[in-house]
């Protein structure tokens, strides 16, 4: 191990890449069973998007609210940790309810954790490792999270084909959820124990809105800039839909699904794979660059979505694409961040990105899906095509000598 090495890869930065993993784990291997539980229940075909609506409502403007506590307190771990263990608690809720009002319920006050956490977090992260190293630790940070998204569902998927057959399905979802709490409780211990707090970090008194209004003019074009390219970056799992649309009518709804389900899986090891490298990339050339560079290639994959392809070869580099673009986007967005915020409102910064990215997820798949729903897939991309473009030369021109 190198003298740069040992210098960004401690303790902190370790036991914030576990914290990530194992909360993820346990909450994405719930919400994967979770439409299905939905059903067992009765739950009206509605309940799952009011579910998912207010809770991604809750999160983000728990997200500007963890972040501005961030700054205001000096031991950021025990609030986070608490957030974090709240989020799995009530994953294991969810085998108590009877109704979907009960699951509304424990979701809205898990993901109000989840927001919380997040940038608690990322300032803890931030403040472990110098500014030079900050894409790598970023990088490794959201690695550690995908990878954790991708076990979570696997495990439980495992346990559903192996165990649950007709009346017994409800105790195999149930018993996921219980499973699902124990990684949650774990990741608030990884932070408690394995994570320091730095002594000589300033505290801020600073009223909510007087940090959002510290936060410096180039940060906040900076936000600006994500807000435009989020407006049009829509969720990935639109992808599986046009697959399934593209391929349906040449290999059948079977195939069409299954080869669907199979290249998001690719989107997603591209994803956990690219994270450090991009950001191990962009400590020697520039995060600015490379953030730019990712946001080209979301363009480049719009542009491909308008041409409708149905070609297997160009739908499944499309995926590639849309997994190289999250693996950057992920995790210089917030390496950025950091560098541009200083430290006695780094914490508000981090909540404030979060927020523009919630509000821009949820602005774009809403968008996209209507005007895919109401015109065509190509006016849809199309519009995600403008956005991303648009949101690439407002992220450049806010980041001029940026680095």
């Amino acid at each position: 191990m190198t003298q740069t090495e040992q210098r960004w890869l401690t303790r902190d930065v370790v036991g914030l890449a576990l914290n990530r993993f194992l909360s993820d784990f346990g909450h994405e291997a719930g919400t994967a069973v979770l439409p299905l539980f939905l059903t067992l229940l009765g739950a009206p075909p509605f309940a799952l998007g009011l579910i998912e609506a207010l809770s991604d409502g809750l999160s983000s403007a728990f997200k500007l609210i963890g972040g501005w506590i961030g700054d205001r307190v000096q031991d950021r771990r025990g609030f986070a940790a608490v957030a974090y263990a709240l989020t799995g608690i009530t994953t294991g809720a969810y085998a108590l309810a009877s109704t979907w009002v009960g699951v509304l319920a424990a979701r809205t006050v898990g993901w109000a954790g989840r927001g919380f956490r997040s940038p608690l977090h990322d300032a803890l992260l931030a403040d472990a490792v110098p500014s030079e190293a900050r894409g790598r630790a970023f990088g490794l940070d959201e690695a550690a999270d995908t990878l954790g998204a991708i076990g979570g569902p696997a495990v439980a998927l495992l346990l559903v084909t192996a165990f649950a057959a007709g009346e017994s399905a409800l105790g195999v979802f149930q018993l996921i959820f219980v499973l699902g709490m124990l990684p949650g409780i774990l990741a608030a211990a990884s932070i408690l124990f394995l994570v320091r707090e730095r002594s000589d970090r300033v505290v801020s008194p600073r009223s909510f809105r007087a940090a959002l209004s510290a936060l410096p003019p180039r940060f906040r074009r900076y936000l600006i800039g994500i807000a435009i390219f989020g407006a049009g970056d829509f969720s990935h799992t639109l992808l599986i839909l046009y697959a399934v649309t593209a391929f349906t009518p040449s290999m059948g709804a079977e195939s069409a699904n299954s080869l669907a389900v199979l290249l998001y899986t690719i989107h997603n090891v591209f994803y956990a794979a690219g994270a450090y490298p991009f950001g191990w990339l962009a400590d020697r050339i520039g995060k600015r660059t490379m953030l730019i560079a990712a946001y080209c290639l979301a363009v480049l994959m719009n542009l491909l979505l308008v041409g409708t392809p149905s070609a297997v070869v160009v739908v499944a580099l499309i995926f590639i694409l849309g997994g190289v673009v999250y693996a950057a986007q992920q995790a210089l967005e917030r390496a950025i961040a950091a560098d541009l915020v200083e430290e006695s409102v780094r914490s508000t910064g981090f909540g404030a990105l979060a927020a523009v990215n919630g509000v821009g997820d949820f602005i774009s798949s809403l968008v996209v899906g209507a005007l895919w729903t109401l015109f065509s897939p190509s006016v849809a991309f199309g519009y995600s095509l403008l956005m991303t473009a648009l949101g690439t030369v407002a992220i450049g021109y806010a980041l001029q000598r940026a680095r």
